[in-house]
């Protein structure tokens, strides 16, 4: 089974003059990235990959979450609508070399949730319904699937669990 986080960067700053694409994390993003991360580690230990934004904050969400993978940053994962970031998840193998085990993506909403209900066989209607209602910032969607990733489609993955890190 191969597994596929997404994640909301987490909660930005909106300083005067900065462009959205380079918002940084506001305090309380800086916090909730690390225990982001702290979750990830102790529910998804071993990320093989990670597909990330540009946007500053994604970059910092990531930083600020301690994973240690081989990263990609993906300019099309920022502002993407959902097939766009679905296209770079199917890509997984050719930009890492290898076929990962667990791939997560950092980036923005409202693709991450797109994504996620996209992607959902409809087996775990409860994960479904509370994605579906909001998917704040740092919030992390957990999906496994059977096969090789440049198959993966919509409908094709379990929706496993949904964190909110507080």
């Amino acid at each position: 089974m191969a597994t596929l986080l997404l994640m909301r960067h987490a909660k930005s700053d909106y300083p005067d003059g900065v462009v959205d694409h380079e918002r940084p994390l506001a305090p309380r993003g800086v916090r909730e990235a690390a225990l982001a991360g702290d979750w990830i580690r102790a529910n998804a230990p071993g990320i093989d990959a990670v597909l990330c934004s540009t946007a500053t904050r994604t970059r910092q969400t990531l930083a600020r979450t301690g994973i240690d993978a081989p990263t990609e940053y993906v300019e099309k994962i920022y502002d993407a609508v959902p097939g766009t970031v679905i296209g770079e998840i199917n890509d997984v193998v050719s930009r890492f070399g290898t076929q990962p085990d667990t791939v997560l993506v950092v980036g923005h909403e409202p693709a991450m949730s797109s994504v996620a209900l996209g992607l959902d066989d409809g087996a775990n209607v409860a994960v479904a319904e509370e994605i579906s209602q909001k998917f704040p910032t740092s919030a992390i969607a957990v999906l496994r699937f059977d096969g090789p990733w440049d198959e993966l489609a919509l409908g094709g993955a379990q929706l496993v669990t949904f964190h909110v890190p507080r």
